[in-house]
Parts: structure tokens; sequence; C-alpha cells
């Protein structure tokens, strides 16, 4: 999976505005150093659990999870975060996943 410009990244928060923004603009920084060019898209949780499905991977704070079990099912990569806002934490977890190199 490694150097996909093609993957679709979800980011998933409560409401859909603020923290998710927030992952969204850390997972671009992550992506960005890594000369990656990947569509992202956030939301909230609600929407997140019907199109969850249709993305390569999916971000969500630790806590929300277990909602998607399904997508993961269907061979979604769900990543739990701690801090959402943390592009760190991302960039680790998305090299542990095999997401990036």
């Amino acid at each position: 999976m490694a150097n996909n410009d093609n993957l679709k990244f979800l980011v998933c928060c409560a409401n859909g505005s603020g923290s998710s923004l927030m992952a969204q603009l850390a997972l671009e920084k992550v992506l960005k150093r890594n000369n990656m060019k990947c569509k992202t898209h956030h939301c909230p949780l609600s929407e997140g659990k019907s199109a969850a499905a249709q993305y390569d991977v999916l971000l969500c704070a630790q806590n929300f999870a277990n909602m998607f079990t399904d997508a993961q099912a269907k061979g979604v990569k769900v990543i739990p975060l701690k801090n959402v806002m943390s592009d760190k934490e991302i960039e680790e977890k998305l090299k542990a996943e095999g997401v990036i190199e």
C-alpha cells in the first residue's frame, strides 16, 4: 500500500467540524511530507459510519474506533488516534500500518 497516491482517507469526529478538520489538516501535512497526493475528507461519525467502506483509510479518536468494525471487515484500515491533532502520531500510525513507508 506504500506510496499509493490514489488512496482515499476519511477523518471522523463526533460532529464533523472541529477536531476532524484539525486531524485532516494534520493528515495532509503528513501526506505532503511523504510526497503523497491523496484525497482526504472529514465528516461527522454519522456520515462516516455509512461512507467508511468507500475509503481506504479511516482516522478517528480512539474511543470511536469500535464503531467502524464493519468497514474494517471490508478492508478499510481504521487508525485510532490518541491525539487527533498530532501529525507525529498520525505519521507513526500510518507507517506502522504500512500506509506510508
